[in-house]
């Protein structure tokens, strides 16, 4: 697989597809631990951009794999970044969908969703904090992300004014 560049990103990203509980940010820090420690194919700050880009962008935090592939095997490897992300879990969602809907209110149908749901809530939260080391504001970035994770927690005020406010107070600050 080592030869190879596309059979090594769909040895990367096609178990974390599977493993996407809670959506695509549930996988970050796997991703990241792969893509950048242990293989070295983009920087921290590169994987970091990526994000932002991917998260600027509608859609679902997974397509941030297009950008990686793209970086680097180029077209054919956000081909198939993309592809290896989407077709395992939508394959597997499939084979499931009937199952599922058979067996609504049964008790280990309530089970997993009771156990899956702090699941997601613990994988995001490990994606959180594999993203905010990355941050290169110091003591400011993070006082930022807290205080925007909890104005976008508490209120319904759009992400463009934390964004905005953000970047306001790193000009006046951090200058």
């Amino acid at each position: 697989m080592r030869d190879n560049i596309y059979l090594t990103l769909i040895g990367i990203i096609a178990p974390l597809s599977l493993l996407s509980v809670g959506g695509g940010q549930a996988v970050l820090p796997e991703m990241h631990r792969q893509i950048v420690d242990i293989h070295g194919y983009i920087t921290e700050a590169q994987f970091l951009a990526d994000y932002t880009i991917s998260r600027m962008n509608p859609g679902p935090t997974s397509l941030i794999v297009a950008l990686i592939g793209w970086q680097v095997a180029g077209w054919l490897g956000a081909v198939v970044t993309t592809i290896s992300i989407f077709v395992p879990s939508s394959i597997l969602v499939l084979l499931l969908a009937r199952i599922w809907a058979r067996s609504r209110g049964a008790a280990w149908q309530i089970a997993v969703e009771r156990g899956l749901a702090p699941l997601a809530a613990g994988l995001i939260l490990a994606s959180t904090v594999t993203l905010a080391r990355g941050l290169s504001g110091g003591w400011l970035s993070v006082v930022i992300t807290l205080l925007s994770t909890v104005a976008m927690t508490l209120t319904r005020l759009s992400p463009l004014w934390m964004i905005g406010g953000g970047a306001a107070v790193f000009l006046v600050l951090g200058g």
